[in-house]
């Protein structure tokens, strides 16, 4: 930590610069960090225990305050290259411990000091296990966060503001953090450490990603798979990217009520699923295709956002420890027969996985990607690899 940040720390210590206020006029007052001023989201907690940068910038969390469950967030500092999204989506942050002087050879940047740039609101000295456990017991509440040098906050202005909030039900987020702008991915490959983020210079299959909050890293991987990847808007009809070639099309995760963004998603699925292209999603992706195939979908009362939550393959009997950020699921009852569940959580036997009989088409809640997390189901990309090699055959045939 630089002198001037560690005394700008001290100074701020003597009194409570920041507070959250809950809908229910529950107030949590702590210290305020990042960027001064007032966002206001549903307030999530999150239990990884590494990659909050990753966290941070997944476009996921657009209309979120995110409350670590690990104390000791910041330690590693902020670097140029943990990046999921090129624009921070997140509305705040809430940290147990102050944020220590960052230890680690690819720091560039203070956490503080990176909050600041992005103009995050967050607070840290905040009872992080009282919050997580009202979260527990109620549900994600709405809320406001708010940073004040002066510790001057009308309180009944914050009240109000969380209360106006409309909340993520009938939300549609895609719209506003999906590409303005279609582009060919650049082709960087998953980090390593021995060469960093390496080019990939082979495309044996094209894959057309819409965007309704993609993550870098999925694009990543499939660069890592030789796959050219275009990133198109989400409200692209199905006809402009059949006309693109694509050997597959990818359905991202992205933030906001499945059902608000399916007004338009859902026609355009269902378009794809009639040309019997090859169809993977992820999270958001796999909410919408539910949708599409007929089924439907619900806020839960917690979500699941860590890097630790294990989850159960119903074909290979595997258990694998999984990735996720969502806060909606797909119904179990009265899903449509011609869908068959493949992945369930063995915490709360949601939906985790679900596929189409007798068509190329698939889908996960959880972050195959990983980053953060653990990368037990990479596979699933190379499923989708082997659904776009098979398809090829038979057009060839």
């Amino acid at each position: 930590m630089t002198k001037k940040v560690k005394k700008a720390h001290l100074k701020n210590y003597q009194k409570n610069t920041g507070i959250l206020v809950l809908e229910n006029k529950k107030i949590f007052r702590g210290i305020g960090i990042g960027y001064q001023g007032e966002a206001t989201g549903e307030v999530c907690f999150n239990t990884s225990l590494t990659g909050y940068q990753e966290i941070i910038s997944d476009p996921s969390y657009a209309g979120q305050i995110i409350n670590f469950t690990f104390p000791h967030i910041g330690n590693v500092g902020t670097n140029k290259e943990d990046f999921e999204s090129d624009r921070i989506w997140t509305k705040g942050v809430i940290f147990n411990s102050e944020i220590t002087s960052p230890s680690n050879y690819r720091s560039f940047q203070h956490l503080d000091t990176w909050l600041k740039k992005n103009k995050i609101v967050g607070i840290t000295g905040l009872d992080t296990r009282s919050l997580t456990n009202f979260i527990r017991d109620k549900g994600a509440p709405k809320g406001t966060i708010a940073y004040s040098n002066k510790s001057k906050f009308h309180i009944n202005k914050l009240i109000n503001s969380t209360i106006k909030w409309s909340g993520l039900k009938n939300l549609d987020l895609a719209e506003k953090v999906t590409t303005q702008k279609d582009y060919v991915w650049k082709g960087l490959k998953t980090w390593r450490k021995e060469h960093g983020y390496r080019k990939n210079n082979q495309n044996s299959f094209h894959v057309v990603a819409i965007d309704y909050g993609i993550k870098k890293n999925i694009l990543r991987y499939f660069s890592d798979f030789k796959c050219k990847v275009t990133v198109v808007s989400c409200k692209t009809s199905a006809e402009k990217i059949l006309s693109l070639k694509p050997n597959g099309v990818f359905l991202s995760n992205g933030p906001g009520d499945p059902a608000a963004t399916g007004k338009y998603a859902i026609q355009i699925i269902q378009n794809l699923i009639k040309k019997k292209i090859p169809l993977f999603g992820i999270c958001l992706g796999h909410q919408i295709l539910a949708l599409a195939l007929g089924g439907k979908t619900k806020k839960m009362k917690l979500g699941h956002r860590g890097a630790n939550h294990p989850v159960k393959n119903l074909i290979s009997e595997n258990v694998e420890i999984t990735s996720q950020n969502h806060g909606f699921e797909v119904v179990r009852e009265n899903l449509p027969k011609n869908i068959q569940i493949t992945h369930k959580s063995l915490f709360d036997n949601s939906i985790e996985g679900i596929r189409l009989k007798n068509n190329p088409v698939f889908s996960v809640q959880y972050h195959p990607e990983s980053n953060p997390g653990p990368q037990d189901s990479v596979y699933l990309f190379q499923e989708f690899i082997n659904n776009m090699k098979k398809n090829a055959k038979k057009k060839r045939s």
